[in-house]
């Protein structure tokens, strides 16, 4: 029989489902092209790296015989299969491992690669850190001026106490003018609804609210043996200075 061509449509159109018959000849060639199949697969040329792997972990795998000349000397002075080196047996039982180098870089480049990675992780810890002192120190900040604005109300709210009362006494004794201005409260701050929200119009002088304070304590303890912290009036100043733990908040805390 002719050879026959398995391109030409009367060999593609040939119904070779399985369970039904077969001709003979498309049988030999399906038989042929798995077996051609099976060649190219044995037949496939390896590359020159993988047949040097291929060799080099064929030898790593292998113990070392006699032909080892390296071994040999080692058998002659006692050396046995297993055992660990030394005078002791106290060193290496397997060989130091190779490293082989398979890239095309050149020496020193994965000790370069290695330091910048870290070089990098470092830098970015010190940023992480540097973003953990910022969020610290705003906090910091945060908590001072919320403390300063407390005490700066508590300092307000104590003056107008010492105001109220500076004028109560002052006009028990006939006094009808304040010794200053801002002793007294003015009669519209007393009209005001919410005062620690708005301006205090009596601090419209140079001396600040502390300053104010320390003044007008002072004068209710001279002039009037008064002490706000304490709420009493002494007898005289004798009385007042064995009497009161001091003249500021603090000595009262």
């Amino acid at each position: 029989d002719e050879e026959e061509d398995y391109m030409s449509d009367l060999f593609l159109k040939q119904d070779v489902r399985p369970g039904l018959p077969m001709v003979r000849r498309v049988k030999e060639a399906i038989q042929k092209e798995e077996k051609q199949k099976e060649a190219n697969e044995k037949n496939r040329h390896k590359s020159i790296k993988e047949e040097e792997k291929e060799r080099r972990d064929l030898v790593l795998k292998s113990a070392l015989g006699n032909e080892n000349k390296g071994f040999a000397l080692l058998q002659k002075m006692g050396y046995k299969s297993g055992q660990a080196l030394g005078k002791s047996g106290e060193g290496i039982v397997e060989p130091i491992p190779l490293n082989i180098k398979t890239g095309l870089s050149g020496l020193g480049h994965e000790e370069l690669k290695k330091r910048k990675a870290e070089e990098k992780l470092e830098n970015y810890r010190q940023k992480l850190h540097m973003k953990k002192q910022a969020n610290e120190q705003a906090a910091d900040q945060f908590r001072i001026r919320f403390k300063t604005k407390q005490e700066e109300r508590k300092m307000e709210g104590d003056l107008r106490k010492s105001q109220r009362a500076c004028q109560q006494l002052d006009m028990q004794k006939d006094i009808d003018v304040p010794k200053e201005t801002w002793f007294w409260i003015e009669p519209e701050e007393e009209d005001r609804k919410d005062e620690e929200d708005k301006e205090d119009e009596c601090t419209s002088s140079d001396l600040s609210v502390s300053e104010k304070l320390h003044i007008l304590t002072a004068y209710l303890r001279e002039e009037h043996f008064y002490c706000i912290w304490c709420g009493t009036t002494y007898e005289d100043s004798e009385d007042l200075s064995s009497n009161c733990p001091g003249d500021s908040a603090a000595d009262h805390d």
